[in-house]
């Protein structure tokens, strides 16, 4: 992970400090560190304490069970959200691993800085973390029971478009292994199931870079799972256009 060489990004290229007063996120930006995200980068681990919380503007953060076989991958986070919500909770250490799996950028804030900015009196960030925080129990409710009841080429589908949707692109670099890894299964299987989207017209996959072809398609293959919570999230924070990097204000 490093800092944001071409400059300090748009603080509402992040949807939940989108929302937030301009006077309020003015306020926060002097705490706001330009970060870069690289795949595989930890932001957190189990058993240690968080430092640091993370708004993603652009990228994919998985946060990650890790239980006696594989790692099995319980919610995501995009620019919808922030990482490192147990700080908000006031819970203790974090029993997951939260790791970056489709590279991009963010804003980091010092944790410390975090508990003092949430404590303030009437403050909107409380608000609309408490909003987030009910768009990630939808998230995770539907990702458990998503996880038992659909096939794997539903999910894989689900993901894609959702990975697709936080990129605002339909092109992102993603590997099987990590795929594998978010959806608990085999790389075979994996390999069998983009070859079959691929087949049918969905996706191109080349060099691990995948390509939606035809997001409506795809649509057709994923569970209903994708629509439950994209539309939560709509609901839960207006929509955004990422605005690259610029100049912090002063």
């Amino acid at each position: 992970m490093t800092n944001g060489a071409t400059g300090p990004y748009d603080p509402r290229g992040n949807r939940l400090l989108a929302a937030l007063p301009e006077a309020e996120r003015r306020r926060l930006e002097p705490h706001l560190e330009s970060v870069e995200l690289n795949s595989g980068d930890v932001l957190y681990r189990p058993g240690e304490p968080i430092d640091a919380v993370w708004f993603p503007v652009l990228g994919v953060i998985s946060i990650v069970a890790e239980l006696d076989g594989p790692a099995v991958e319980v919610a995501t986070v995009g620019d919808e959200g922030m990482v490192g919500l147990s700080v908000f909770l006031g819970a203790g250490s974090p029993t997951e691993r939260a790791v970056c799996q489709v590279p991009g950028r963010g804003l980091r804030m010092e944790a410390d800085r975090f508990r003092h900015e949430i404590a303030v009196l009437d403050g909107r960030l409380q608000q609309i973390l408490q909003r987030f925080t009910q768009a990630m129990f939808t998230q995770l409710a539907r990702n458990a029971a998503c996880n038992r009841s659909h096939r794997t080429r539903q999910r894989c589908a689900r993901w894609l478009l959702m990975t697709g949707d936080r990129m605002h692109s339909d092109r992102f670099p993603l590997t099987q292994r990590f795929l594998a890894q978010m959806l608990a299964v085999r790389r075979s299987s994996v390999s069998e199931v983009a070859g079959a989207l691929a087949e049918d017209g969905c996706i191109s996959y080349s060099r691990g870079i995948i390509t939606l072809l035809d997001r409506e398609r795809l649509e057709a293959n994923a569970c209903g799972c994708y629509r439950v919570i994209r539309e939560t999230i709509d609901a839960t924070f207006p929509s955004v256009t990422d605005p690259g990097p610029v100049t912090q204000s002063p």
